[in-house]
């Protein structure tokens, strides 16, 4: 069978390619990921400013490797401690890698771009409160803006010996990767990587081309892999069959003439996204033959790709000193991911989407979610762990086994997390499981199900304060969220994206239960992204006993920005329409809450809203209030602070 030619391995690949991510971390358990070119003898050096260094050889019992290439090894790195770490101050460590002879040498060897200056080894901080979060979404490497998690790292630099100025944790609220909106310059570095790693390949079922190997070479491989929807005999018809044919059809979104389709290519992304390592591994990867129309776009995104990668060393820095939580949204899998019940019929239903789905989904798992929750994918990683064993003879996954590990993830509904500090922080997953519209199946589902809510409340009992993760805010701009009901009642929901937690009746009341139960906390701060600007709320809940205040602080786009024309108008208009005294606001479901906007002190013309790539930072008081509210701006400009509250609007 014939296979892509492999580019020669040089004689000797760096030790590490990706990493180390400081994940999950507390006093007596530590949580890393790290990506090798082959298996790695891993020694974990602790040094606590007061105390003795500690060294630990990492084997079986806390590092469990998974092969998903010849080349290419995740190391998932998760040590309990027999003696708890020192909270709240400066704790040096150091990966030491046994080389072939004998000699180990450490990240200021094998990653030197990881130290800041003047430093001989990164550090970490345990903090005993999560009183200062940074957070943010939406980070998609060809957007023209500079990147939010530079800038999080200039800030943490700033501090770097100061553990009382450190941030407890980076929260990451999604689409961390845009696997379906991806530019053709970093799809030839994607390919060019798996050929130098040999990731390994996948037969294709229901889809145009047979395997792997035949998408990659295929014509249509870059900006035209529309064309290689499932095999039907028409693909007109298939849209039809889909959407009826006046929404945009699944995987043929806007953006999505790259789309990712293969476990190698979305594994690939990944390293590229966080690491500058694999680009020194294709830095000559000659640019595929383009079609005249296509040059121009290649050109853009090239240069936009530099900038890039121009900041990725401070990305990769930033990710080894700040525990770093994650959750999913739609761009992480694909655009509308689940947003309505005949979505899910559509794209499940047909073995080539189940599949482009799934490995998304196994990337996911791998990269992100085990390192949020690492005791419950136990039973998924020996399914993987079978799976890449498939791949030892002739570099192709066992397709019957790929299907069945997709099964699992699909059914699997842990993907949430809760972190126990003060205040607790709770996670939310709002793609997987969602409170279907059995009615009306084309409409957008409730982002969470009864059950999950419940289970939600149950977390919250007792509790005196929250933060609470939800990846699409809980309370948006009204104007929007009118426009995205309008657009689904006339057939248009995917058009629009109509996803947010006022689109379904029984989510939006349901939660608002949720804050007025009695034994819930009395403050709920809810951090969240994915709309690409930046606004944050004071709301009070109507009629209830104690009057719960909820905070909703969104900052969006850490690499990505919301049209700004458009944008403005949007905010105009929500402005004139809803005004506290406008009748309107008795028509949406937020009827029985009291809205008060923060505003940006940069503002010009009354905006509420601040559009701009950056990163969103929130400092909370004892009683899990905000103390400060600050968009910190990524293209240089002054960070800007979001200010007291105007009187109260409806």
């Amino acid at each position: 069978m014939h296979r892509l030619t492999q580019t020669p391995v040089p004689e000797r690949l760096p030790p590490v390619l990706a990493g180390p991510l400081l994940r999950r971390l507390e006093p007596g358990r530590l949580v890393l990921w790290l990506v090798g070119s082959a298996p790695l003898a891993l020694t974990l050096v602790l040094a606590p400013e007061a105390g003795a260094p500690l060294r630990l050889q990492l084997d079986a019992r806390n590092c469990r490797v998974l092969r998903f290439g010849r080349h290419a090894c995740v190391h998932l790195i998760d040590v309990v401690l027999d003696e708890p770490l020192p909270q709240d101050t400066i704790i040096e460590y150091d990966l030491l890698v046994t080389q072939d002879d004998g000699a180990q040498a450490g990240i200021a060897q094998w990653a030197p771009h990881l130290l800041h200056a003047g430093a001989a080894r990164p550090n970490l901080v345990l903090r005993s409160r999560s009183d200062n979060i940074l957070f943010g979404s939406c980070r998609k490497p060809h957007h023209p803006a500079p990147d939010g998690l530079a800038r999080a790292d200039a800030l943490v630099a700033d501090h770097a010996r100061q553990a009382a100025e450190r941030p407890a944790f980076l929260m990451l609220c999604g689409d961390q990767v845009y696997a379906d909106d991806v530019a053709g310059p970093m799809l030839a570095a994607i390919h060019a990587l798996i050929r130098r790693l040999g990731l390994y390949g996948e037969r294709l079922d229901g889809a145009v081309v047979a395997d792997s190997e035949a998408l990659y070479r295929h014509q249509a491989s870059y900006y035209r892999r529309v064309e290689l929807l499932p095999a039907v005999k028409s693909n007109d018809a298939l849209r039809d069959r889909f959407f009826g044919g006046s929404e945009k059809p699944i995987f043929t979104t806007a953006n999505a003439h790259n789309h990712l389709v293969t476990l190698a290519e979305v594994m690939a992304m990944y390293l590229l996204a966080w690491s500058p390592v694999p680009w020194q591994l294709v830095a000559d990867a000659p640019p595929p033959a383009l079609e005249p129309r296509h040059r121009e776009r290649w050109r853009r995104e090239s240069q936009a790709l530099a900038g890039f990668r121009r900041d990725l060393p401070q990305v990769a820095r930033l990710l080894a000193h700040v525990q770093t939580l994650m959750i999913f949204d739609d761009h992480d899998i694909t655009d509308d991911w689940n947003l309505s019940a005949k979505w899910e019929a559509t794209a499940y239903g047909h073995p080539f989407s189940r599949r482009i789905v799934g490995n998304a989904l196994i990337a996911y798992m791998l990269c992100q979610g085990w390192g949020n929750r690492p005791d419950v994918f136990g039973a998924a990683l020996d399914d993987l762990s079978a799976l890449a064993d498939t791949a030892a003879h002739d570099d192709r996954l066992d397709a019957a086994l790929q299907d069945a590990l997709v099964t699992r993830l699909l059914a699997f509904h842990r993907w949430d997390f809760v972190v126990r500090t003060k205040p607790t922080v709770i996670v939310l997953d709002t793609r997987t499981r969602r409170w279907r519209n059995r009615r009306r199946p084309g409409h957008p589902s409730g982002l969470m199900d009864w059950e999950s809510l419940t289970e939600l409340q149950h977390e919250l009992l007792d509790e005196t304060a929250a933060v609470i993760v939800s990846p699409t805010p809980m309370f948006g701009v009204k104007l929007i969220e009118v426009v995205q009901s309008v657009a689904t009642f006339a057939g248009l929901a995917l058009t629009v994206d109509a996803e947010n937690w006022m689109a379904h009746r029984g989510a939006a009341s349901s939660m608002l239960n949720i804050f007025r139960h009695t034994r819930t906390p009395g403050n709920y701060v809810v951090l969240s992204g994915d709309v690409h600007y930046s606004f944050a709320y004071d709301a009070e809940v109507r009629d209830s006993e104690r009057a719960p205040h909820i905070w909703q602080i969104t900052s969006s786009g850490i690499k990505n920005e919301f049209p700004r024309r458009l944008l403005d108008w949007l905010d105009r208009g929500n402005r004139w329409l809803y005004s506290p005294r406008s009748p309107l606001n008795w028509f949406t479901q937020r009827r029985d809450l009291a809205l008060t906007p923060y505003l940006p002190d940069a503002r010009q013309h009354g905006e509420r809203v601040w559009n701009g790539a950056g990163i969103g930072q929130v400092w909370l008081d004892g009683e899990g209030r905000p103390l400060r509210i600050v968009q910190h701006n990524a293209d240089g400009r002054p960070s800007t602070r979001f200010l007291a509250p105007e009187p109260p609007s409806v």
